[in-house]
């Protein structure tokens, strides 16, 4: 008997007043496939779709026999890097890095701005001034650290000239993995987040440098500390007290990285 007429049939019934009725199997198959047919299509429109996860980009992988080959590799995929392209938010020029690509301290910042992006090179300029001699006073030089930033290119704004902006997390999520992969090939001792967007996007926690500094962290196991940026000193009209704050931050690079520390040192910017 077909599904139509069937159904037809038992409504004729059910006017007639008839409640009960006696089927066969074959029957008795058709009504259990309807039945199961009604489940399924009320199950399909109250059962709310999974929400598309967007797709990660794959693993990075460096390419040579050097750290300086493999840096110089990731580079040149970060050029034309599509995640990053397609936000449509970045400028074009990207910014990867500069220094020892067998640095045991590793320094990262938030995004290139007007002046790096002319140079092409991370922490240039007045900020760029500022932390060559913070490292200085550490008795280390900017060649033999190694400098990045967690996003690669510098954000966009309408009608840009030399005016910047913090990246934000999609952006700078576009270029994590690079800041993994160069993790990966330097093999760092210390890494240090220079202001709060780097510690955004390395440790995903939104907290004020405030609360994140005076004590270890852990990225792709490795220690890392979270001190303000260097342009925020240069911001500070009074800036003693919050130099000093920097220099303790670095003052505890020193002692994990075991380099010396004199008592000159440790009278930095103490009142």
């Amino acid at each position: 008997m077909a599904t139509a007429t069937l159904l037809d049939y038992l409504k004729q019934l059910e006017n007639q007043g008839v409640t009960h009725v006696e089927i066969d199997d074959h029957a008795r198959s058709v009504l259990r496939e309807l039945y199961t047919r009604g489940s399924a299509r009320r199950t399909a429109k109250t059962t709310p779709k999974s929400p598309q996860q967007p797709s990660q980009p794959d693993a990075i992988i460096a390419r040579g026999h050097t750290a300086a080959e493999k840096i110089a590799s990731l580079a040149a995929i970060a050029e034309t890097w599509q995640p990053a392209r397609a936000l449509g938010s970045l400028r074009d020029t990207m910014v990867f890095s500069t220094g020892n690509p067998e640095a045991d301290f590793m320094l990262v910042g938030e995004a290139p701005g007007f002046q790096e992006e002319q140079k092409g090179e991370p922490f240039v300029g007045p900020a760029g001034e500022k932390l060559n001699q913070i490292l200085k006073a550490m008795g280390l030089a900017r060649d033999k650290v190694y400098i990045s930033n967690v996003c690669k290119f510098r954000p966009a704004t309408r009608n840009q000239t030399t005016n910047n902006r913090k990246p934000s997390p999609e952006e700078m999520a576009t270029s994590l993995p690079f800041v993994k992969a160069e993790i990966d090939v330097v093999k760092p001792r210390v890494i240090v987040a220079l202001g709060g967007s780097a510690a955004q996007g390395l440790l995903g926690l939104e907290k004020p440098v405030g609360q994140l500094r005076e004590c270890w962290h852990q990225f792709q196991g490795i220690p890392l500390r979270v001190t303000y940026h260097p342009s925020y000193l240069l911001r500070q009209e009074d800036g003693l007290g919050e130099k000093r704050k920097v220099w303790e931050d670095m003052l505890a690079i020193m002692e994990k990285l075991g380099l010396p520390v004199s008592e000159k040192q440790r009278g930095f910017f103490k009142k």
